[in-house]
């Protein structure tokens, strides 16, 4: 008899192919074909496993899930998952610890490129039929050679740094609990306090996981503490920057530049102000998607729910409750 797996989020046949190509012996896949809790609620029913990509799953989706034997989120982050309530309804939640790492490290490092040097206004511009050279919204500045400030130092901090190495960065991390001097050593990078990566860092880089600590950790006395030639980058969740205060910071040019993957809700409004801004360049939470990580993850995913499935431990790495 064969167990069922469902994703929540909503997805393509062509991707949903490409999902059901590497499905373990005995298990189907469905997808989600509609936004909201109502049709999450639907066909989480009959599942047997469940997976989170981008979407938020509540207590009462959880809850519909009369079956679920695990929930599995789709990358690393699960601060849109009620924990508590699948802790309380005995499903369990695992991730895939650092599987992202690489792919979200690089486009870090293209968003910082492309708010330094305004990349994305000026394919906009000329896409629109205007040759922008002499009027930028601002000066452009490399990344060659810069202080970059790093604000959680996990797998994707850590592959950020190993590719500013390159750069000849002088890189600032900041982290609860410091590495050693060995670690340090071997990355290139300096312990530092958020307050002094603010003060120095020309690119400060989130990749924070959202908690209530970190959240709305970037908010208009942060910004000010910047550098008004600094940018700042965040490819880690919306939450953690405070949308309202880095407009008002944009606009009035109280730093030179921002990038934003991800946004406190999501799918950004079509009537979100960080829209008419023409010095932040904007992206749909696409850092983690790439086509040659795709198979590695899925397949990562799989296995875990196929440990589950002979009554088998989920791996430590990968375990959230």
């Amino acid at each position: 008899m064969s167990e069922t797996i469902v994703l929540l989020d909503m997805t393509t046949p062509e991707r949903a192919d490409r999902l059901r190509a590497l499905l373990p012996p005995g298990f189907v896949l469905t997808h989600g074909t509609a936004r909201g809790d109502e049709h999450m609620k639907e066909i989480i029913a009959e599942a047997d496993y469940a997976i989170s990509g981008q979407v938020g799953v509540s207590r009462e989706v959880l809850a519909a899930g009369r079956k679920l034997k695990l929930l599995h989120k789709w990358g690393v982050g699960y601060d849109n998952i009620d924990v508590a309530a699948a802790k309380e309804l005995g499903i369990r939640v695992a991730r895939t610890t650092g599987s992202n790492a690489v792919p979200v490290a690089e486009f870090a490092l293209g968003l910082m490129l492309s708010s330094l040097r305004f990349i994305a206004y000026g394919h906009e511009e000329l896409r629109q039929g205007r040759w922008a050279t002499g009027r930028l919204p601002g000066d452009t500045y490399m990344l060659s050679g810069k202080t970059v400030g790093i604000v959680g130092f996990g797998a994707i901090g850590k592959n950020v740094a190993k590719l500013l190495k390159g750069f000849g960065c002088k890189i600032l991390y900041s982290k609860r609990t410091p590495l050693s001097a060995a670690e340090e050593a071997e990355l290139g990078v300096s312990h530092a306090s958020l307050a002094q990566i603010l003060a120095e860092a020309d690119v400060v880089s989130l990749h924070c996981p959202l908690t209530p600590e970190t959240t709305n950790l970037i908010d208009s006395a942060a910004l000010k503490a910047m550098k008004k030639t600094a940018v700042l980058v965040n490819a880690a969740r919306g939450g953690v920057v405070n949308e309202a205060d880095l407009v008002t910071a944009l606009r009035a040019r109280e730093i030179a530049g921002a990038a934003m993957d991800v946004y406190s809700v999501e799918p950004l409004p079509p009537d979100s102000e960080l829209l008419t801004l023409d010095n932040i360049v904007v992206t749909p939470h696409l850092a983690a998607m790439a086509a040659d990580n795709f198979a590695p993850t899925v397949k990562r995913m799989f296995a875990n729910m196929v440990h589950v499935s002979r009554g088998e431990p989920v791996p430590e790495r990968d375990i959230v409750v």
